[in-house]
């Protein structure tokens, strides 16, 4: 008699630590669209980089943040900067405003920022969250933020067309795009105005 073949499991191929966007209480949170890197069908910049409509938004909030930010009093970083919350969460964002009091030049390093921002901006989410919801982790991360020291935490959602404003021990609001959403001291951005104006159609 002979014994049956059997074939052995598949291991599961590892995932690269630069695919890894966050982490959140010890769990690796990977690029959306990560899995498609590992079977060789996307190349890491694809999934990696915003799309056009995430990159002109970002930039449009950019250049409305320094039209009147008090750079001797704030700074703004963009570009996806770091956050090291604890040694179990590193999170990430879009634009960042810091008090020049709390990043100061001595916490300016190579390595993420340990310190808390006062707004935290973000358009769309970046994660893949294959095993949980969008509002699981948006109310996740939030909360977290707020509970790191963040005042004001404003999230753009391109499908929906709607804003999160989330004040730290306040409601949170959920403002349509087409109006105005404040970002401190009485400025604000309109991105449905915003791309109105640039003939950009959605």
């Amino acid at each position: 008699m002979h014994a049956a073949l059997t074939t052995p499991p598949r291991r599961r191929k590892k995932v690269p630590s630069y695919l890894v966007y966050e982490v959140m209480d010890g769990t690796p949170l990977y690029y959306k669209g990560y899995k498609d890197v590992l079977c060789n069908k996307k190349t890491p910049e694809e999934i990696m980089g915003a799309s056009s409509l995430q990159a002109v938004l970002i930039s449009y909030i950019m250049q409305t943040i320094l039209q009147f930010l008090n750079t001797k009093v704030y700074r703004v970083l963009v570009s996806e900067p770091g956050l090291h919350i604890d040694h179990r969460n590193n999170l990430s964002g879009d634009l960042l405003i810091y008090h020049k009091q709390t990043l100061t030049p001595s916490k300016i390093n190579t390595h993420y920022a340990d310190v808390p921002a006062f707004i935290h901006i973000e358009v769309d989410i970046a994660a893949d969250l294959n095993q949980g919801s969008d509002h699981e982790y948006v109310s996740k991360k939030i909360n977290k933020l707020h509970a790191f020291g963040t005042h004001k935490v404003i999230w753009v959602f391109t499908a929906s067309q709607k804003v999160l404003v989330a004040h730290a021990g306040q409601d949170w609001l959920w403002i349509d795009w087409n109006k105005t959403v404040e970002i401190m001291e009485g400025h604000g951005f309109c991105i449905g105005q915003y791309l109105a104006a640039e003939g950009i159609t959605i």
